[in-house]
């Protein structure tokens, strides 16, 4: 076993999760795409594969607890982090990555094909002009934007019970305080990311229409 596939089993595991030997390989085959792309597209800061494992797969794979089956929306999804991560360990759902940059786009779209991920669609556009066929039960970011963007710029897109995931560094008092009105917390979750140094934090929001209307 490879040095990285060790890594990833024992974080997982300090995450609670229990990966097959096949969803670690998918996961290491999308970290040594995305470092490939990376020296040409700029997809990501990280640079050193050996960090990649922590900041971006097990990043990713804490919030996995959190996301129910279905069909869910990844904005800004650059990278491929959170959603193609998610896409890999949750073949029985649907993702949607969107990015409004065409080489991240690009990269995501290889990454579908060599993955042989089915259960993803790519798609290149900017979030406001996105009129999907259906809506999401989901919405999940990675410091896409601040809290108020994040929902008003995909409400859209939402139904009456879709509930958005926000992954966020330290704890955003003051982004929630901006909230629309008909928008309200429903939980926060400290997350604790093996082998990442610093707060991660993950919110999860959902609309009240009564609120819009008091």
């Amino acid at each position: 076993m490879s040095d990285h596939a060790r890594e990833l089993h024992q974080g997982a595991r300090q995450l609670g999760l229990n990966l097959t030997d096949s969803q670690v390989d998918q996961l290491l085959a999308y970290m040594a795409l995305l470092n490939k792309w990376n020296k040409a597209y700029n997809l990501t800061a990280v640079r050193d594969p050996d960090e990649m494992v922590s900041r971006h797969l097990l990043d990713s794979l804490s919030i996995l607890p959190f996301v129910e089956p279905g069909n869910w929306l990844d904005v800004g999804s650059g990278g491929g982090m959170p959603g193609l991560i998610l896409t890999i360990m949750q073949p029985e759902s649907r993702f949607t990555l969107l990015d409004s940059n065409g080489k991240k786009t690009r990269f995501l779209t290889q990454a579908k094909i060599e993955l042989k991920l089915d259960n993803l669609t790519v798609v290149n556009t900017r979030v406001e002009a996105f009129g999907p066929e259906q809506l999401f039960d989901g919405i999940v970011s990675r410091a896409f934007s601040a809290l108020s963007d994040f929902v008003q710029l995909t409400r859209h897109l939402a139904k009456p019970t879709t509930r958005w995931l926000a992954m966020k560094g330290q704890y955003p008092a003051d982004e929630l305080a901006a909230l629309p009105v008909d928008f309200k917390l429903l939980a926060s979750h400290t997350l604790q990311v093996p082998g990442c140094q610093g707060s991660r934090h993950l919110l999860i929001l959902q609309r009240q229409p009564e609120a819009q209307n008091a």
